[in-house]
């Protein structure tokens, strides 16, 4: 009987060890840091259409452009990751891909109307948006700090041995830059030939 404790004693910490509660808490934090950049997405694409209907009454020329911001947001808006579907590199990469359409046509927003600056609904837009992108930079780089330490728990031991034979853990795949040449920063060009 006292063996019996013993052992009983010496497997619940030896389990204790192997990740049991470890694994699924980094899992969760994972999937907790998911629902951030997809809280912070789900913000930007609410924002921008009552943002656009109003630099949309300052003026029509912009028109076309605003009109091409709404379509990229609402394709968007289409494509759906759940924290389920973080294991699969190319579900994650079509997601990041349809974020990338929005943020290129903000990006022509800006560079087509650099003389609406000094109207206020321009620059209220602009400051929205660059808050929002910033929100969401700082949300996928959570993100990709939970999702480093989940995929560092699951390869270390003592908690890979929890992870493979309780769970069955899989990486979780991170952000990563999926427009070409978003490694380098954009020109700045006001138009200015001097």
């Amino acid at each position: 009987m006292k063996y019996r404790a013993v052992f009983a004693l010496m497997s619940a910490v030896a389990l204790s060890a192997c990740g049991l509660n470890s694994v699924p808490t980094a899992e969760e934090n994972a999937k907790a840091r998911w629902a951030d950049v997809q809280n912070n997405y789900q913000r930007r694409a609410d924002l921008i259409p009552n943002l656009v209907a109003t630099v949309k009454a300052a003026g029509a020329q912009e028109k076309d452009i605003l009109v091409q911001v709404t379509q990229a947001r609402a394709s968007a808006s289409q494509v759906k990751v759940s924290g389920d579907d973080l294991t699969d590199p190319t579900k994650v990469a079509a997601y990041e891909r349809a974020q990338a359409g929005v943020t290129l046509n903000l990006q022509r927003l800006q560079e087509a109307y650099p003389e609406l600056k000094s109207q206020g609904n321009y620059t209220t837009l602009m400051s929205q948006l660059e808050g929002t992108e910033n929100r969401i930079t700082i949300a996928r780089k959570d993100y990709n700090d939970a999702v480093q330490a989940y995929n560092t728990r699951i390869r270390t031991f003592p908690d890979a041995i929890g992870a493979k034979v309780f769970y069955g853990a899989k990486p979780m795949t991170p952000f990563a830059a999926t427009t070409p040449g978003a490694e380098a920063a954009p020109a700045a060009n006001f138009g200015n030939t001097n």
